[in-house]
């Protein structure tokens, strides 16, 4: 295709140039996300003259309760594992693939970058070094993006991976399609100017360009936060940014009369002001706590004035922390630090909405998980039928040792299997194979008449210095 010519639909570098745009946009809202998370927000707007003189106050105004609220959920999210059919515990071939990969830790970065912003990808590649343990890494939502099939909010129809190269500096991108894995390069536009990337086919030694796509599907998968019907996901924050601005604001006031009129002035009356030789007023009392001021005319008054008062202030900053609370569903205890002689179940009553929106969230990011799982399966060669997959999550809710212990115990009375016990009392997928294991092997020397089994191990067995056991 001639340099000059437009790319028709559906081709590679059709896909290149309209993903590139629309990553470009998605970009603005990340930031946005990130700076308020980090509790770095925009400055509240104040006149210009006045900016420069406040500065550093508008800088101390700065709360971070939006972060807040993404860890509360972020941390509730944790992958324990991945069950395949009607299998009673996880995989041990899936989870060791996840292991290889260090998806133990990245995940945690993969869930809370999607709760932070809206979304985040995982990329699954063939290993050449050991293709029994294909590659899976993480991508951020400012370097990757996804296009679906129209009508479909699941099928993906390409994805896009564009990064700066830290040795040529200029940028990198790769388009996967289901029929082949094209790579470009471009030099960096230049800063200020709105100018498109120039692409070239990209060359990488030993390798055909394109180079092809044993997966025969796009292997970049998309970790949606509250997706919508129209494809679409969004921050966990994004509508409480008002609330965290109005917060800011009212710290912004609270500091001004902190520092301009907390100091309590006074006031004189009756008193004649001494002037200088040329009959400007001299400064007859400076106030400080260290100084006394003494007047020997007895018909000077002094009073004072009141101190501002800030409790208003205050009080209005924890009415929107409580407002951030409940439409984020985040306990109150979380964002204001108060919890004094909570019971249990007033303390359960108050997670009870950040527990529920967490398993909410666990829906969509479990469906994109198991797609990753699928894929990387089916590229370490797994011919099981991988259709019915699930995610283990660990439960996100708090609970202490002795009602857990208490109600596993009346759930067992129930007929409850073991291992659906031992899960909802937290151990991983690898300590529950474990038990299990332990469980049928003393059951095995059960019924081999070992009856001493049921009371566990056998103590050791010392010898007597004559030989016989004792």
């Amino acid at each position: 295709m001639a340099p000059s010519q437009k790319p028709q639909i559906g081709e590679p570098l059709w896909w290149l140039e309209r993903l590139y745009e629309e990553l470009e946009q998605r970009r603005k809202y990340a930031e946005t996300m990130r700076c308020y998370y980090a509790g770095d927000p925009p400055l509240s707007d104040i006149t210009e003259k006045a900016r420069t003189a406040f500065r550093r106050l508008l800088k101390q105004a700065r709360s971070n309760y939006t972060g807040l609220v993404v860890d509360a959920t972020a941390e509730r999210l944790q992958v324990d594992g991945v069950r395949i059919g009607d299998a009673e515990v996880g995989d041990p071939e899936a989870w060791r693939i996840w292991q290889a990969n260090g998806l133990d830790a990245d995940s945690d970065l993969i869930l809370t970058e999607a709760v932070k912003v809206g979304r985040s990808f995982m990329l699954v590649a063939p290993n050449p070094r050991d293709p029994g343990t294909p590659l899976v890494t993480a991508e951020d939502c400012t370097q990757a993006l996804v296009a679906y099939v129209p009508g479909s909010r699941r099928e993906r129809a390409a994805g896009l991976k564009v990064w700066a190269d830290d040795w040529t500096g200029n940028l990198m991108a790769t388009v996967y399609l289901p029929g082949g894995l094209y790579k470009y390069e471009a030099p960096q536009p230049q800063k200020g100017l709105r100018t498109k990337p120039k692409w070239a086919p990209r060359k990488v030694e030993n390798e055909a360009w394109p180079a092809p796509n044993p997966l025969k599907v796009v292997p970049l998968i998309e970790m949606q936060n509250r997706p919508d019907l129209l494809g679409g996901c969004m921050s966990e924050i994004e509508d409480v940014l008002d609330i965290q601005d109005r917060i800011n604001k009212t710290l912004i006031d609270r500091m001004m009369a902190q520092e301009f009129a907390a100091f309590r002035q006074r006031w004189m009356t009756g008193y004649e002001v001494p002037t200088d030789e040329s009959g400007q007023p001299i400064e007859p009392f400076k106030a400080a706590v260290d100084r006394l001021w003494v007047i020997e005319d007895e018909n000077v008054k002094v009073g004072e004035f009141q101190a501002t008062d800030i409790g208003p202030y205050l009080r209005a900053v924890e009415a929107d922390v409580k407002d951030m609370a409940a439409r984020t569903r985040t306990p109150s205890q979380y964002l204001l630090g108060a919890m004094v002689n909570i019971s249990g179940d007033a303390l359960k009553a108050a997670e009870s909405g950040l527990v529920s929106k967490v398993k909410q969230r666990q829906r969509p990011f479990g469906e994109a998980i198991e797609e990753v799982v699928r894929l990387y399966l089916q590229a370490a060669g797994d011919d099981r039928d991988l259709s019915a997959l699930e995610v283990i999550w660990h439960n996100p809710e708090f609970r202490t040792e002795g009602e857990l212990v208490d109600a596993l115990l009346k759930m067992s009375t129930l007929g409850v299997p073991h291992e659906a016990l031992w899960e909802r009392w937290g151990a991983s997928q690898t300590e529950i194979a474990q038990w299990r294991e332990q469980r049928d092997q003393a059951a095995d020397r059960i019924m081999g008449g070992d009856i001493a089994s049921l009371y566990g191990p056998k103590p050791a067995i010392a010898e007597a210095e004559d030989g016989d056991s004792i």
